[in-house]
């Protein structure tokens, strides 16, 4: 099964398509996250992310990123939690390193991959 990360943005105006993209895909979303990081400067930043689970044909399993550009007292912040509550999950948030410690963002996704299949997030490499 492919696992890829699809950046949408920073999560400013495309927190809502994210919310969109839960409320229309109900039957296949698993899971909500909130990734936590420090930025250089110092200051923690939000990173928001969904898993969905593969389509009915085909073995890819997506999972839709807003990187590094929410405030931890948004209320964009709110609106994504709310989206994920309305489903009867709540979502996990966990603590990762900021994707400026990595060579690049192909790094990033992969750290952040075998964090979520470390912890049974995801389904392991087939």
């Amino acid at each position: 099964m492919t696992q890829r990360f699809i950046e949408l943005g920073e999560g400013y105006g495309d927190i809502y398509e994210l919310r969109e993209l839960i409320t229309s895909n109900q039957q296949r979303f698993m899971h909500g996250f909130v990734f936590v990081s420090t930025n250089s400067h110092g200051k923690q930043v939000l990173s928001i992310a969904v898993v969905f689970k593969p389509a009915s044909e085909g073995n890819f399993m997506p999972i839709y990123l807003c990187r590094e550009g929410i405030p931890v007292d948004s209320k964009r912040l709110a609106v994504f939690e709310k989206a994920v509550t309305d489903l009867g999950h709540t979502p996990i948030k966990m603590e990762v390193k900021h994707s400026s410690v990595y060579a690049n963002k192909k790094f990033y996704h992969s750290h952040l991959i075998s964090v979520l299949r470390l912890n049974h997030y995801i389904p392991p490499m087939q």
